[in-house]
Protein backbone atom coordinates (compact mmCIF):
# COMPACT_ATOMS: atom_id res chain seq x y z
CA UNK A 1 0.00 0.00 0.00
CA UNK A 2 2.79 2.21 0.61
CA UNK A 3 4.76 1.75 -1.98
CA UNK A 4 1.54 2.03 -4.58
CA UNK A 5 0.69 5.11 -3.01
CA UNK A 6 4.28 6.69 -3.28
CA UNK A 7 3.89 5.75 -7.01
CA UNK A 8 0.24 7.26 -7.26
CA UNK A 9 1.10 10.40 -5.63
CA UNK A 10 4.74 11.35 -8.01
CA UNK A 11 3.08 10.49 -10.73
CA UNK A 12 0.45 12.61 -9.85
CA UNK A 13 2.30 16.09 -9.01
CA UNK A 14 2.87 17.58 -12.13
CA UNK A 15 -0.96 17.00 -13.12
CA UNK A 16 -2.74 17.83 -9.93
CA UNK A 17 -0.62 20.84 -10.03
CA UNK A 18 -2.89 22.18 -13.16
CA UNK A 19 -6.27 20.69 -12.06
CA UNK A 20 -9.08 22.74 -11.76
CA UNK A 21 -10.48 24.53 -8.74
CA UNK A 22 -13.50 25.26 -9.90
CA UNK A 23 -15.16 21.54 -10.52
CA UNK A 24 -13.46 20.79 -13.65
CA UNK A 25 -10.41 20.88 -15.73
CA UNK A 26 -9.14 21.44 -19.58
CA UNK A 27 -6.65 17.92 -19.60
CA UNK A 28 -7.90 14.95 -17.01
CA UNK A 29 -5.77 13.43 -14.75
CA UNK A 30 -4.14 10.35 -16.14
CA UNK A 31 -3.44 9.05 -12.37
CA UNK A 32 -6.60 6.71 -11.72
CA UNK A 33 -6.79 4.72 -8.47
CA UNK A 34 -7.59 1.36 -8.74
CA UNK A 35 -10.91 -0.72 -7.06
CA UNK A 36 -9.17 -1.69 -4.36
CA UNK A 37 -7.47 1.91 -3.30
CA UNK A 38 -8.42 3.00 0.34
CA UNK A 39 -9.99 6.34 0.14
CA UNK A 40 -11.13 8.58 3.50
CA UNK A 41 -13.83 11.09 3.13
CA UNK A 42 -12.96 13.60 6.17
CA UNK A 43 -15.72 15.68 7.39
CA UNK A 44 -18.33 16.51 9.45
CA UNK A 45 -22.28 15.47 9.38
CA UNK A 46 -22.62 15.82 5.81
CA UNK A 47 -20.05 13.22 5.40
CA UNK A 48 -21.37 11.53 8.19
CA UNK A 49 -24.43 11.32 6.43
CA UNK A 50 -27.12 12.80 9.39
CA UNK A 51 -30.43 12.69 8.03
CA UNK A 52 -29.98 9.31 6.57
CA UNK A 53 -29.29 5.49 7.35
CA UNK A 54 -25.26 4.64 7.59
CA UNK A 55 -25.16 2.94 4.21
CA UNK A 56 -26.92 5.97 2.28
CA UNK A 57 -24.19 8.37 3.89
CA UNK A 58 -22.12 9.83 0.59
CA UNK A 59 -18.89 8.30 1.56
CA UNK A 60 -20.93 4.63 1.26
CA UNK A 61 -22.44 5.61 -2.03
CA UNK A 62 -19.25 6.40 -3.48
CA UNK A 63 -17.53 3.14 -2.47
CA UNK A 64 -20.51 1.53 -4.42
CA UNK A 65 -19.71 3.39 -7.51
CA UNK A 66 -15.81 3.53 -7.40
CA UNK A 67 -15.29 -0.10 -5.70
CA UNK A 68 -12.99 1.70 -3.72
CA UNK A 69 -12.59 1.37 -0.04
CA UNK A 70 -14.15 4.34 1.67
CA UNK A 71 -13.86 5.07 5.14
CA UNK A 72 -16.49 7.94 6.49
CA UNK A 73 -14.37 9.63 8.66
CA UNK A 74 -17.40 12.40 9.20
CA UNK A 75 -18.18 13.59 12.94
CA UNK A 76 -21.06 15.04 13.27
CA UNK A 77 -20.66 18.71 14.59
CA UNK A 78 -16.89 18.65 13.21
CA UNK A 79 -15.06 21.70 13.31
CA UNK A 80 -11.79 22.90 10.82
CA UNK A 81 -10.36 22.47 14.43
CA UNK A 82 -11.63 18.64 15.18
CA UNK A 83 -10.85 17.61 11.67
CA UNK A 84 -7.20 19.30 12.36
CA UNK A 85 -7.09 17.82 15.89
CA UNK A 86 -7.57 13.60 14.45
CA UNK A 87 -5.49 14.23 11.05
CA UNK A 88 -2.74 12.05 12.88
CA UNK A 89 -5.03 9.09 13.13
CA UNK A 90 -5.76 10.01 9.65
CA UNK A 91 -2.42 9.91 7.95
CA UNK A 92 -1.75 6.65 10.40
CA UNK A 93 -4.14 4.51 8.45
CA UNK A 94 -2.32 5.25 5.06
CA UNK A 95 -5.10 6.54 2.73
CA UNK A 96 -3.99 6.64 -1.20
CA UNK A 97 -6.49 9.37 -1.43
CA UNK A 98 -8.12 12.14 1.27
CA UNK A 99 -11.90 14.05 0.57
CA UNK A 100 -12.18 16.75 2.78
CA UNK A 101 -15.40 18.72 3.48
CA UNK A 102 -15.63 20.49 6.82
CA UNK A 103 -16.09 23.83 7.24
CA UNK A 104 -19.82 24.67 7.84
CA UNK A 105 -19.84 24.08 11.46
CA UNK A 106 -17.26 26.74 12.10
CA UNK A 107 -19.92 29.17 10.23
CA UNK A 108 -22.80 28.28 12.48
CA UNK A 109 -20.47 28.75 15.22
CA UNK A 110 -19.11 32.16 14.12
CA UNK A 111 -15.44 31.07 14.11
CA UNK A 112 -13.13 33.87 12.40
CA UNK A 113 -12.99 32.71 8.46
CA UNK A 114 -9.01 33.06 8.65
CA UNK A 115 -9.21 30.51 11.25
CA UNK A 116 -10.96 28.45 9.04
CA UNK A 117 -9.20 29.21 6.37
CA UNK A 118 -5.54 28.27 8.52
CA UNK A 119 -6.72 25.29 9.94
CA UNK A 120 -8.07 23.70 6.39
CA UNK A 121 -4.71 24.58 5.07
CA UNK A 122 -2.73 23.05 7.43
CA UNK A 123 -4.97 19.65 7.19
CA UNK A 124 -4.03 19.83 3.49
CA UNK A 125 -0.50 20.59 4.27
CA UNK A 126 0.14 17.61 6.78
CA UNK A 127 -1.69 14.93 4.30
CA UNK A 128 0.07 16.23 1.34
CA UNK A 129 3.43 15.59 4.28
CA UNK A 130 2.20 11.95 4.12
CA UNK A 131 2.20 11.42 0.37
CA UNK A 132 -1.41 11.36 0.50
CA UNK A 133 -3.57 13.04 -2.23
CA UNK A 134 -6.27 15.35 -1.01
CA UNK A 135 -9.43 16.84 -2.51
CA UNK A 136 -11.11 19.54 -1.19
CA UNK A 137 -15.14 19.81 -1.37
CA UNK A 138 -16.66 23.09 -0.71
CA UNK A 139 -19.61 24.06 1.46
CA UNK A 140 -22.07 26.74 1.71
CA UNK A 141 -22.03 29.53 3.52
CA UNK A 142 -24.50 28.58 6.44
CA UNK A 143 -26.51 31.96 6.71
CA UNK A 144 -29.79 32.74 7.27
CA UNK A 145 -30.98 33.78 3.74
CA UNK A 146 -28.84 30.32 2.53
CA UNK A 147 -30.81 28.13 5.00
CA UNK A 148 -33.80 29.61 3.53
CA UNK A 149 -32.71 30.66 0.08
CA UNK A 150 -30.67 29.44 -2.86
CA UNK A 151 -27.01 28.59 -1.26
CA UNK A 152 -23.73 29.08 -2.42
CA UNK A 153 -19.89 28.00 -1.57
CA UNK A 154 -18.20 29.93 0.89
CA UNK A 155 -15.11 31.62 -0.91
CA UNK A 156 -12.32 30.23 1.15
CA UNK A 157 -12.64 26.75 -0.46
CA UNK A 158 -11.35 28.21 -3.75
CA UNK A 159 -8.92 30.30 -2.64
CA UNK A 160 -7.46 27.28 -0.83
CA UNK A 161 -7.23 24.92 -3.43
CA UNK A 162 -5.72 27.76 -5.57
CA UNK A 163 -2.80 28.08 -3.02
CA UNK A 164 -2.50 24.00 -1.92
CA UNK A 165 -2.70 23.10 -5.80
CA UNK A 166 -5.87 20.59 -4.59
CA UNK A 167 -8.69 20.31 -6.81
CA UNK A 168 -12.05 21.60 -5.50
CA UNK A 169 -15.26 19.93 -5.79
CA UNK A 170 -17.65 22.72 -6.16
CA UNK A 171 -21.05 23.86 -5.92
CA UNK A 172 -21.98 19.86 -4.72
CA UNK A 173 -23.53 20.78 -1.26
CA UNK A 174 -24.77 24.32 -2.35
CA UNK A 175 -27.05 22.81 -4.79
CA UNK A 176 -28.61 20.13 -2.55
CA UNK A 177 -29.17 22.71 0.11
CA UNK A 178 -30.90 24.99 -2.47
CA UNK A 179 -33.49 22.66 -2.91
CA UNK A 180 -35.82 21.70 0.10
CA UNK A 181 -37.17 18.94 -1.45
CA UNK A 182 -33.49 17.09 -1.02
CA UNK A 183 -32.83 17.91 2.76
CA UNK A 184 -33.64 15.79 5.56
CA UNK A 185 -33.94 19.49 7.78
CA UNK A 186 -32.44 23.18 6.99
CA UNK A 187 -28.94 22.09 6.87
CA UNK A 188 -28.11 18.07 5.94
CA UNK A 189 -29.42 16.52 3.10
CA UNK A 190 -31.44 12.74 3.02
CA UNK A 191 -31.00 9.72 1.33
CA UNK A 192 -31.64 10.43 -2.04
CA UNK A 193 -29.55 13.16 -2.17
CA UNK A 194 -26.63 12.09 -0.57
CA UNK A 195 -26.54 9.83 -3.55
CA UNK A 196 -27.06 12.54 -5.66
CA UNK A 197 -24.18 14.37 -4.04
CA UNK A 198 -22.02 11.45 -4.50
CA UNK A 199 -22.64 10.87 -8.28
CA UNK A 200 -22.11 14.60 -8.94
CA UNK A 201 -18.34 13.97 -6.67
CA UNK A 202 -17.91 10.54 -8.84
CA UNK A 203 -18.35 12.33 -11.75
CA UNK A 204 -16.02 14.85 -11.47
CA UNK A 205 -13.81 12.87 -10.41
CA UNK A 206 -13.94 11.10 -13.11
CA UNK A 207 -13.73 13.97 -15.26
CA UNK A 208 -10.48 14.51 -13.15
CA UNK A 209 -8.98 11.38 -13.88
CA UNK A 210 -8.54 10.21 -10.46
CA UNK A 211 -11.50 7.32 -10.83
CA UNK A 212 -12.56 5.08 -13.66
Amino acid sequence: MKNRRQFLTLAAIGVFVVMSTSGCSDTPNQIVLPADSKVIALGDSLTYGYGASPENAYPMVLAELSQWKVINAGVNGDTSAAVLARIEDITAQNPDLVLIGVGGNDVLRRVQSETTRANITETIGKLKSANILVVLIAQPHFSASALFGRASDNPIYEDIAKLEHVPLYASGWSKVLSDDTLKSDQIHANSADYRNFAEGLYDYLQEEGVAQ
